[in-house]
């Protein structure tokens, strides 16, 4: 309680921020990224000063975690007494030439490094010396402060044009020993009133994850123990295409880009000697209802998509989008997330790294995020590209990260390159398989309507 008697507000991390900061190893941390390549020159001071503004729009990054005494419940965001912009936003020139080889090579040592936990867990790298007097800012975030579609949230609020915010007080002090105790006390109650909708939700959640099919995968060279090191690639199409072949065959865009990277991962199976006639793909799916649509956090639950490797692309786009729409159905309400409580435990017996470096439930991960349609500027300068980064961790090798903007869809291959050698002909592989799905408009009957997308996120 403040002195001014009103009830102070608690901030905890969730089950799913839980979950972010456990499955991250030393070597490998859960962060997620965004490259956004500018038309123009822009100072890093300049940057440092409009940020400070905008920056108040988004409470979160300037709060630090911390935890709880013992017993006093979950961790808590408390603002960061000590923030300072320059510690958050820097600036480093490209090697030359400043091809995009050369910016994805800095944006995956970006990634990769770990962010200090004792501030707040983002950063923004403003990269000169790009090819055609271009440069490019490198916004990372750690997944426990937002998945995705927050990750999207924040980028939208730190562009020019985002609505002005009032300055609130800063930094407010922390909850004491005794508002803690008291606000972990409350929550083990409620909880227990909540435990017969628990159980059920429990058992919706093994349902969500075995997807009444989803069993072990045999084994293959596109599961292994990750090491530290990422290489990126990117694959580029024309948005419209991509709607259009889902238009036509009665399908969603992300169905169509899972077809895409289930061909691809097969292409790179049969040039290793290896046969596999299904993986199984995890996308993300929101659990965001409107009231948290643009907050920062995690809110996502998992839908598992077994695939088959075999058959010509427009066949295998049908079946996956049959296999989606009966999916979509049992999956959304986020229940995967309540076995995270046996995860934790795991965790805290050092079991739960030792399974996620074992584990053959998923080949790989597949997020695609509803991007921006028009062109966004970042001080005066247009944003002429946006490219997504995602996080791999455990023994899935290689991850897919997919963004619409400004006409384009683009997925961003994550690979660890000692697993990965053939990135760049995975990403020859991709980048064929989409055109070839574009190219395909069907002949989709009069009376068929476009299924409603259901954008994904990591």
């Amino acid at each position: 309680m403040t002195r001014t008697g009103q009830v102070r507000l608690i901030q905890r991390t969730t089950s799913n921020d839980l979950m972010a900061l456990a499955t991250e190893s030393a070597v490998a941390p859960m962060q997620v990224a965004a490259i956004l390549v500018v038309d123009r020159l822009i100072t890093v001071s300049a940057l440092r000063v409009a940020l400070a503004e905008r920056i108040l729009a988004i409470p979160r990054l300037r709060q630090r975690l911390q935890r709880a005494p013992f017993g006093c419940g979950r961790p808590v965001w408390i603002d960061d007494a000590n923030f300072a912009m320059d510690r958050h936003v820097d600036a480093l020139a490209c090697p030359a030439p400043g091809t995009e080889d050369a910016l994805l090579a800095v944006a995956a040592t970006a990634a990769t490094r770990p962010l200090p936990r004792d501030h707040p867990l983002w950063s923004l790298t403003l990269v000169t010396g790009l090819e055609g007097e271009k440069n490019a800012a490198i916004l990372v975030i750690h997944h426990v402060l937002a998945d995705g579609i927050g990750g999207l949230a924040a980028l939208a609020l730190l562009i020019d044009g985002a609505p002005a915010h009032h300055k609130i007080p800063f930094p407010t002090p922390p909850p004491t020993r005794r508002e803690l105790f008291a606000d972990a006390t409350t929550t083990r109650i409620r909880a227990l009133g909540h435990l017969p909708a628990g159980i059920r939700l429990a058992l919706d959640a093994v349902a969500e994850l075995r997807g009444g099919k989803v069993g072990r995968l045999a084994r293959c060279t596109l599961n292994q123990p990750t090491g530290s090191r990422r290489q990126l690639a990117v694959a580029r199409t024309d948005m419209a295409g991509m709607a259009a072949v889902a238009h036509a065959r009665g399908a969603t865009i992300n169905d169509v880009l899972l077809t895409a990277v289930a061909g691809s991962l097969a292409a790179v199976l049969r040039q290793r000697g290896e046969s596999a006639e299904t993986l199984v793909l995890s996308v993300p799916v929101s659990s965001r209802g409107e009231k948290v649509s643009t907050a920062l956090g995690n809110h996502v639950g998992a839908m598992l998509v077994r695939v088959s490797t075999r058959g010509e692309p427009i066949p295998r786009l049908q079946e996956i989008a049959c296999t989606t729409r009966v999916r979509r159905q049992a999956v959304g309400r986020g229940a995967s997330a309540i076995l995270l409580a046996p995860a934790f435990r795991m965790l805290r017996m050092g079991l739960f790294r030792w399974l996620v470096d074992r584990q053959r439930l998923v080949t790989t991960f597949v997020t695609n995020l509803s991007g921006f349609p028009s062109p966004l500027t970042l001080l005066g300068a247009v944003i002429t590209d946006i490219i997504p980064i995602t996080a791999i961790t455990g023994n899935v090798t290689v991850g897919f990260a997919a963004l619409s903007y400004a006409g384009t869809f683009a997925v961003t291959v994550v690979a660890d390159p000692e697993r990965c050698p053939d990135l760049p002909f995975l990403v020859s592989e991709l980048q064929n398989q989409l055109t070839d799905l574009t190219a395909d408009r069907g002949y989709a009957s009069t009376s068929a309507r476009p299924v409603p997308e259901v954008f994904t996120h990591e």
